[in-house]
């Protein structure tokens, strides 16, 4: 079993690649979703059905770097879980946004989940995945307020999911530099040594 000491670089070296890359991919989303997508329907469905799509992409990539999806069951869960949730988007979309947020928030509380346990399974490996973890359980909280919401009778839109994907944005940048910091710290003690 790898130990932070001994995690190769070219992985720790992708998991921060990893992380900003779903960080840039989470900013671009929220900043389309507070803007130019709240006044153009058709292109808050097509974004609508990204995100969790781009997840389920994500996943798989990030899985297959780390030995496949079959040694990752949770972000095999993840995957499945995004890709289902897609493909109910899609389909849900001429239903209605309030149906589109209860799917949001299902899928927010199950990612979440899975989020949380690839955190703690690696946290031996490579450390700095306080953050993943807390989104992981933030994001449970933030699909039963999508649930919550998407009960009620009040206008929804794409904006009232793009809080989620802002603080998932936020969780994966702090990871990122939370790795950047880490691996300077181990290079300056290991040249001090």
């Amino acid at each position: 079993m790898k130990t932070i000491i001994d995690a190769k670089a070219p992985d720790r070296d992708w998991l921060k690649t990893y992380y900003y890359l779903r960080f840039t991919v989470s900013a671009i989303w929220v900043a389309l979703a507070f803007t130019v997508a709240k006044a153009m329907p058709p292109l808050a469905a097509v974004m609508l059905v990204a995100y969790p799509a781009w997840d389920a992409l994500a996943n798989y990539l990030d899985a297959r770097r780390s030995g496949g999806l079959t040694r990752n069951k949770s972000q095999m869960l993840n995957f499945v879980v995004s890709v289902v949730t897609a493909i109910a988007v899609a389909a849900t979309l001429p239903h209605g946004m309030h149906a589109v947020l209860q799917i949001f928030g299902v899928w927010a509380v199950l990612s979440g989940l899975f989020q949380l346990l690839t955190g703690v399974r690696r946290w031996k490996s490579y450390g700095a995945q306080w953050a993943m973890i807390l989104s992981g359980a933030q994001s449970g909280l933030a699909g039963a307020h999508m649930l919550s919401k998407a009960a009620g009778t009040a206008p929804v839109s794409i904006a009232d999911i793009a809080p989620y994907a802002a603080f998932g944005a936020f969780y994966f940048l702090i990871s990122a530099v939370s790795l950047t910091i880490s691996d300077a710290r181990r290079r300056s003690k290991a040249m001090a040594a």
